[in-house]
């Protein structure tokens, strides 16, 4: 059988005060373009179809349009969870009798961890879940983590699995190891929001959502399929991609991925404004694209982001590169007299603590100039 695998579409997001309702839309057409052309025996979304628990109107009316689309008029069964940003109790409005058109959406977990078949496959359903929950909910008290909950939800379906089938886990999760983004919320302190991979080593496939790239981790059977788009520019150089899975009946898989086109790319540029502001460089460039932009110069500029805007309309976030090489260099100063040190040495190390630029010979025969008409003034010289 086929399955597409996705996640975390975010709807409802909200990047740099723009609203990415148009961009998701947009992809989301492209989706079902895809589901369309790969007539899949499923579709598999793993979590945090909404970007927070009490999401904006336009993003319900874009799932409740998205999902239409695929389980009515392509007549394709869902089988979906809820992520952390969720809410399990909104999420879960209708859930009951969506299954009666083969929607199966869990939100809420539940002891109830029987799967749902689809074409000779098991899709075993274990949406996000603090372990305090989980803890409550198996009435045991050893479980204080993400990994030990995960690990006991695991050890109840294997009571009755059947080992013989192929078997797909669909969960939400942070595997240890995987490579993080600014746009994922982290699940808790410290290591115990993270779970061992080798949990899910009785599933054929697992489906994973909360990392939003499909390179987050390397592993044969335990897979994330990444956002639909870039929604923090510490993705901007990460692919997008959807995952098609063709899964035998003893559960060996092929994978492939395709990439849907965003409407607006997610970029970062980086140069001096005079030649960010040239023609011969911004014609060969997609201007209306999101930006984050890096300005290379030095000394003070006017109205920089408004000049930048007549170009590229969605600079969503601008920086100054001198200003972030000086944060970082800053360190408490404190005095060294002690050591003896002259006061052109005293101001050649603040100067050095607190610029980036170089202490030139120039700089230096101006300080010693002003330094010996200070001490003349104080009678120290």
């Amino acid at each position: 059988m086929k399955f597409i695998h996705t996640a975390d579409w975010h709807l409802g997001k909200l990047v740099h005060g723009v609203y990415m309702t148009e961009d998701q839309r947009e992809i989301l057409n492209q989706f079902i373009h895809l589901v369309e052309e790969e007539q899949p025996d499923a579709v598999v979304i793993a979590g945090d179809l909404y970007d927070r628990s009490v999401p904006p109107t336009s993003a319900v009316d874009l799932l409740d349009e998205i999902l239409y689309k695929i389980n009515v008029e392509l007549k394709t069964p869902v089988v979906a969870i809820g992520g952390n940003h969720d809410s399990a109790e909104r999420l879960s409005f209708g859930s009951s009798w969506y299954k009666q058109s083969k929607l199966y959406l869990t939100s809420k977990l539940t002891d109830d961890l029987r799967p749902v078949h689809i074409n000779g496959v098991n899709f075993y359903s274990i949406p996000y879940a603090e372990p305090g929950t989980v803890r409550q909910l198996l009435a045991d008290d050893s479980i204080h983590s993400h990994h030990d909950a995960m690990k006991a939800l695991v050890g109840k379906i294997e009571e009755t699995m059947n080992h013989h089938e192929a078997n797909v886990l669909v969960g939400h999760a942070f595997v240890l190891g995987g490579q993080t983004s600014d746009s994922e919320r982290t699940l808790s302190v410290g290591g115990s929001g993270c779970v061992n991979a080798e949990l899910f080593e009785p599933f054929s496939y697992t489906a994973l959502g909360h990392l939003h790239s499909p390179d987050a981790i390397k592993h044969e059977k335990v897979k994330y399929s990444g956002s639909l788009l870039k929604y923090s520019f510490s993705e901007a150089t990460q692919r997008k991609a959807v995952s098609i899975i063709e899964m035998n009946e003893n559960g060996d898989f092929e994978l492939r991925s395709r990439s849907l086109t965003p409407k607006q790319d997610m970029r970062e540029l980086e140069g001096h404004l005079e030649e960010l502001l040239d023609p011969h460089f911004y014609q060969k460039q997609c201007c209306d694209d999101y930006l984050k932009i890096t300005l290379l110069d030095e000394g003070a500029l006017i109205d920089p982001i408004n000049k930048l805007r007549q170009v590229y309309p969605n600079v969503l976030h601008l920086e100054r590169k001198a200003a972030l090489t000086d944060m970082k260099k800053k360190r408490s100063f404190t005095s060294v007299k002690e050591e003896k040190k002259s006061e052109l040495d005293l101001f050649a190390q603040f100067y050095n603590e607190m610029t980036t630029s170089e202490f030139s010979t120039d700089k230096r025969e101006i300080m010693v100039s002003v330094i010996e008409k200070v001490l003349k003034e104080e009678g120290r010289k």
